[in-house]
């Protein structure tokens, strides 16, 4: 009899870590993987946004850049006119934007990619509860005493 139920509870513990390795580990790494995607692009955005500020800023109305073509070749590009700029929307697709304009627009997408990284934030700290719930769930199954909190240390 002892040994049936130690079988079952063998089969239990079993389903619960293919639960964490197939389902919530992959879960919590496609979470991590897209919240750093929309900090790539919030950061991108920054950037945009401190070098039209900085165009404004100094009165730069034209200028001469290096542009990468692709596989890392560069070619020199002369910019007559740098109040408007092509910023790219998504999917794709560029607009022409003025200065002020292409400030708003940033402005709008920052609060977005702001909210996104929150509801990445949130889907992460889900699924780590929810690992934590079943390794809790194992460690009950097994009858293991349970596991105590690390109070502070005094680091004098």
């Amino acid at each position: 009899m002892a040994a049936a139920e130690a079988w079952v509870r063998q089969e239990k513990v079993r389903k619960f870590e293919e639960f964490v390795d197939q389902r919530l580990k992959p879960d919590l790494a496609n979470a991590i993987a897209q919240r750093n995607k929309v900090f790539e692009q919030q950061k991108t955005f920054l950037d945009l946004k401190r070098n039209i500020e900085n165009l404004e800023r100094n009165g730069v109305t034209s200028m001469r850049s290096m542009v990468n073509l692709g596989s890392e070749v560069y070619m020199q590009a002369e910019v007559p006119d740098t109040r408007h700029i092509f910023v790219d929307i998504g999917l794709g697709f560029h607009v022409e934007f003025t200065w002020q304009e292409a400030l708003q627009f940033i402005s709008v997408r920052e609060a977005r990619l702001t909210r996104q990284i929150d509801e990445y934030t949130h889907l992460i700290a889900s699924i780590k509860a929810q690992i934590k719930l079943v390794c809790e769930g194992i460690r009950e199954v097994l009858q293991l005493p349970a596991e105590k909190e690390l109070s502070p240390r005094n680091t004098w």
